[in-house]
C-alpha cells in the first residue's frame, strides 16, 4: 500500500478533509472492535494527560480550579466515553421494521452506517469536553473527524492537537487551529456532518456556511435558561442548587441558570438564601482558589457593560457572598452578583449573560411565570424547583426547552442516556445517548423481498385479478 501523504492541517484543512474521506472510502466502516479500541485509546490519553489538561485550561482562563476542570470536564467526558463503549454493540445492531401486509413474506430493517468525515467546532468555555465528547460520538458511529477548537483557549488547543496526534493518524482525527477566520473557513468545508457549539449569532453564520454544501448540522447554542421556583419550595435548597449552577466556571456554562422567577412574596427571602449559599460555596469570596476567572478582557468588559446598563435603567445591583471586594484584586474576576428590578429593555434581559450575574424576577402565579418564559426564544435548559403536582405538570407541558432538570441544575447534561440539544434559537439536533450515535449515522432502510408477495399481482397487464387485489387493499 502506498504511504499516506502528510498534510499540514493548520494551513490546508480542505486537503486534510480529502485525505480523511479517501481513507474512509478505502477502508470502509470500522468494526465494533475497532471503534471500542479507539474509544479506549481516547479515554486513556485523557486520563494520562489529566494534569496537563488542568494546567492548560487554568492558563487559558487566567485561573480555573483543577477540581472544577476535573469535575466539569474530565469526569463527564470519561463517563460519556464509557457509556458509548458499553452500549455500542446495541447501537450498531440493525433494527427490524414492520413489513407492509402485501409483502409480508419479505423482511425490513434499518442499518446504521457511518457518514464519513465529521467536523467539530468547539467553544472556549469547556474546551476539552466540548471538543472530545462530539469526537467520541463520531468515533462510536464509525466516522473520521476534524476538530476546530476555539482560538480563545490557545494552550488547550495546542494540547488537544498534541494529544490526538499521538493517539490517531491524521487520516482519522485531526485538529485544525487558528483564529476566527480559520474557523469561518472550516465551517464552509464539505463535511458529511458538522457539529458546532457556541453562541446563537455565530451558529447562524456556521449554518449559513454549511448550507452552501448542504452539510447537515448539529448546533448546540445557548440562550437565557430560566429557573422557576414554586411558591413554598425550600428556598435554601433552591438557592444552593442555583448558586452552584450559576457560579460553576463563573457562569460561563451554556446551560447555566440565566435568571430566576420567584413568587413575589418570597423574593427577599430568596435573595438572603442565595447570599448565604454563595458564602458556603466560596467562604473566601471571589478570591477563592475555587472561583474561576472570566476568560478574557472582552468578556469581562461585556459583563461590566450589562451591569452598567441595568443600573442606569433603574435596576438594583447587589454583590453577594463574602469578601466581594476581593474580586478587584484578581485579574478578570467578577463577583457573584444579583440584579433586582430588571426590565425587558435592559441588555441583561435580552442577551445571554454567560457570567456570575443572576437577575431575580417575581411572578404572581405559575401561569404568569410560564407566560414570561414562553414569550422569549426557547432556551437550551429549564429548571423547576417544586414538588410534583399541577404546577410542575403545567411547566413541563406548556414550555418548550432543550432539556429540564427538576429540583437541581446542570445535572441533565451528565445523564448519558438522555439526548442533549436545544430547540429553535438554542440549537438544532442533539447528541449524547443513542440519539447522538444516530445523528452521526445514516439510517439506511433495507427491504429484502420474499419469494412471494402480492405486489407481483399488481403489474401490467392489468385485469380482473388486479381489481380484486385493489378492492381488498382499499376497503
Amino acid at each position: 500500500m502506498d504511504a499516506i501523504p502528510t498534510i499540514d492541517a493548520d494551513n490546508r484543512p480542505r486537503q486534510t478533509l480529502e485525505l480523511q474521506r479517501a481513507a474512509f472510502l478505502r477502508n470502509g466502516p470500522p468494526s465494533l472492535r475497532q471503534r471500542r479500541d479507539d474509544l479506549k485509546k481516547l479515554r486513556s490519553a485523557v486520563i494520562g494527560r489529566r494534569r496537563e489538561i488542568e494546567e492548560a485550561i487554568d492558563a487559558d482562563f487566567g485561573h480555573r480550579s483543577r477540581h472544577e476542570t476535573a469535575i466539569m470536564e474530565i469526569t463527564p467526558l470519561i463517563m460519556g466515553i464509557d457509556y458509548l463503549h458499553r452500549n455500542l454493540r446495541r447501537f450498531m445492531r440493525p433494527m427490524r421494521r414492520q413489513v407492509a401486509l402485501p409483502m409480508r413474506f419479505g423482511s425490513a430493517r434499518v442499518e446504521y452506517q457511518p457518514l464519513g468525515v465529521v467536523g467539530v467546532m468547539a467553544p472556549w468555555n469547556y474546551p476539552l469536553s466540548l471538543a472530545l465528547m462530539p469526537l467520541a460520538t463520531a468515533i462510536a458511529a464509525g466516522n473520521r473527524a476534524m476538530i476546530k477548537p476555539s482560538e480563545l483557549t490557545p494552550s488547550t488547543s495546542v494540547l488537544l492537537a498534541r494529544l490526538l496526534e499521538e493517539v490517531f493518524p491524521q487520516d482519522e482525527v485531526t485538529v485544525v487551529t487558528g483564529d476566527a477566520s480559520k474557523g469561518a473557513a472550516f465551517s464552509a468545508l464539505p463535511f458529511d456532518h458538522l457539529i458546532f457549539t457556541g453562541s446563537t449569532a455565530v451558529g447562524r453564520a456556521v449554518m449559513k456556511a454549511a448550507s452552501d454544501n448542504l452539510v447537515p448540522v448539529t448546533l448546540e447554542l445557548g440562550g437565557k435558561s430560566p429557573v422557576i421556583v414554586a411558591r413554598g419550595h425550600s428556598l435554601d435548597h433552591a438557592a444552593a442548587a442555583i448558586a452552584h449552577g450559576k457560579l460553576a466556571n463563573a457562569g460561563q456554562t451554556c446551560v447555566a441558570p440565566d435568571y430566576v422567577l420567584i413568587h413575589e412574596d418570597e423574593v427577599d427571602a430568596f435573595v438572603a438564601a442565595y447570599d448565604e449559599a454563595v458564602a458556603v460555596l466560596y467562604p473566601d469570596g471571589p478570591g477563592s482558589g475555587d472561583y474561576a476567572s472570566i476568560v478574557n478582557d472582552r468578556h469581562y468588559a461585556r459583563l461590566t457593560g450589562l451591569i452598567d446598563d441595568a443600573r442606569a435603567k433603574g435596576a438594583r445591583i447587589r454583590e453577594v457572598g463574602r469578601q466581594t471586594e476581593m474580586a478587584n484584586r484578581h485579574s478578570r474576576t467578577f463577583a457573584p452578583t444579583i440584579v433586582l428590578d430588571a426590565r425587558d429593555d435592559m441588555r441583561i434581559m435580552q442577551e445571554e449573560i454567560f457570567g456570575p450575574v443572576l437577575p431575580v424576577l417575581s411572578y404572581r402565579d405559575i401561569d404568569q411565570a410560564i407566560a414570561f418564559v414562553n414569550v422569549r426564544p426557547r432556551p437550551l435548559a429549564l429548571y423547576y424547583f417544586g414538588s410534583g403536582g399541577e404546577d410542575q405538570r403545567k411547566v413541563l407541558s406548556r414550555t418548550t426547552s432543550g432539556n429540564v432538570t427538576i429540583n437541581g441544575t446542570l445535572m441533565h447534561y451528565v445523564q448519558d442516556d438522555l439526548p442533549f440539544g436545544g430547540v429553535g434559537s438554542s440549537g438544532i439536533g442533539a447528541y449524547h445517548g443513542i440519539e447522538g450515535f444516530r445523528a452521526l449515522s445514516h439510517a439506511k432502510g433495507i427491504f429484502e423481498q420474499g419469494k412471494w408477495n402480492a405486489s407481483s399481482l399488481l403489474r401490467a397487464p392489468f385485469g380482473r385479478l388486479a381489481d380484486m387485489v385493489l378492492e381488498t387493499m382499499l376497503r
